[in-house]
């Protein structure tokens, strides 16, 4: 109300000086007009005012007026009384959007914040934001995937961190997977890029940070060797799709203020929904927040034409995974992690013996194992073999 007050009296005492002019008739009134930035007609009705007997030194007829659309003492103690109560912690524009979609709230974020920030409930923010420089985003959707992991107290009530991992489409901003795990890793990172193909299609280039499991990097700090592929690299030249590396943090900006994003609003909805487990928070992750977080805070590429292609061939699951080769002992066995694996018999060869087979390792830690196309056996995690011999005879890798 001060600031108000202060704003009509510079105000009145500008136009008391114009309007001075324009008695002497120094100025026109189209001149005192445009001096003042207001229309000929503001300006006869400003003089009308002025000149009446019943003047009160005020233009603004609103000034010490309450508003007819002036919320009610009830509906602020509740939206204050709402955010004490359930969502304290949560940004205002989070807490707004919460308010709206599961409350049935009406008034606006603007109000909501003045409001909060009067109850001194959250603080004032900062005009504006940090100096950054653009980067173009690409055109179309598909011609590139970000993708990056997080360390972070995801889940509050656990007492340790886990990594989130998130595949972003870098001309829309949309989250294409994003999942919790224990630890970062190329089994973690070839789910995302499994996610992301089977929602949307095979997309053109993967753009990541040089961790261990995307590159190898034979000096610390310096350039990724391309011709020595990790098993992840191993993937993509596979489906076609190119590999990019990012030699600087700002190069990842994009990701980075996603995470920020992510780690504000998580955790608090994960502890509001009495989320307690990493199973639980992967389905909230796919089945709601994804969805709710697209809607928000993408935006429409330049080119409304897609670059993802989808994908109609079997064996995504024989591709991203990881494939090591293993030479077969004598006794029909191969060593792997610890496990020995049991090549059963079959009828298209006698054995199997001193033969070079591939071990592939999927995201579930189960494993097959493959003599060139030939699935020869699957096992579980702890190395059984899996019953289903008549399958393993027709099945191929991809």
């Amino acid at each position: 109300m001060k600031k108000t007050k202060l704003i009509e009296d510079i105000h009145k005492m500008r136009f008391k000086e114009i309007y001075g002019g324009y008695q002497s008739k120094r100025l026109s009134c189209e001149e005192a007009a445009e001096i003042l930035g207001i229309s000929v007609r503001t300006f006869y009705r400003k003089r009308k005012r002025y000149d009446s007997e019943d003047f009160d030194e005020s233009f603004d007829l609103r000034i010490g007026r309450k508003s007819p659309h002036r919320a009610s003492d009830k509906e602020v103690e509740f939206i204050t009384k709402l955010y004490v109560e359930k969502y304290r912690g949560f940004n205002v524009r989070h807490f707004h959007e919460f308010a709206v979609r599961e409350h049935e709230f009406k008034r606006s974020y603007n109000w909501t914040r003045n409001t909060l920030t009067e109850a001194k409930l959250v603080k004032k923010g900062k005009r504006g934001g940090d100096h950054r420089l653009r980067r173009e985003r690409r055109p179309m959707a598909g011609m590139m995937i970000h993708q990056d992991g997080s360390t972070h107290r995801w889940l509050p009530h656990l007492d340790y961190n886990l990594d989130l991992i998130v595949s972003l489409d870098d001309a829309t901003s949309k989250i294409t997977s994003a999942f919790l795990v224990d630890q970062e890793g190329t089994l973690s990172s070839l789910r995302g890029i499994r996610e992301t193909i089977e929602s949307y299609g095979l997309f053109c280039s993967l753009y990541t940070d040089r961790g261990s499991h995307y590159w190898y990097t034979p000096d610390a700090g310096g350039k990724v060797d391309k011709n020595n592929l990790t098993q992840l690299g191993r993937a993509l030249r596979q489906l076609g799709i190119r590999h990019t590396a990012a030699y600087s943090p700002q190069a990842r900006g994009r990701s980075e203020r996603l995470f920020g994003t992510l780690q504000d609003r998580l955790p608090k909805e994960f502890a509001l929904k009495g989320i307690q487990s990493i199973e639980e928070a992967n389905a909230y992750l796919k089945y709601v927040y994804i969805a709710r977080h697209n809607e928000r805070f993408s935006v429409a590429a330049k080119e409304n034409n897609s670059a993802f292609i989808p994908y109609i061939k079997d064996g995504l699951r024989d591709i991203l995974c990881i494939q090591e080769e293993r030479v077969v002992q004598n006794d029909n066995t191969i060593r792997y992690g610890g496990l020995i694996l049991q090549i059963p018999k079959n009828d298209l060869r006698h054995h199997y013996v001193k033969t070079t087979v591939n071990v592939h390792v999927h995201e579930d830690e189960t494993m097959g194992i493959f003599y060139g196309h030939l699935c020869l056996g699957e096992y579980d995690e702890f190395g059984k073999l899996k019953d289903n011999k008549e399958e393993l005879c027709h099945k191929i890798a991809a």
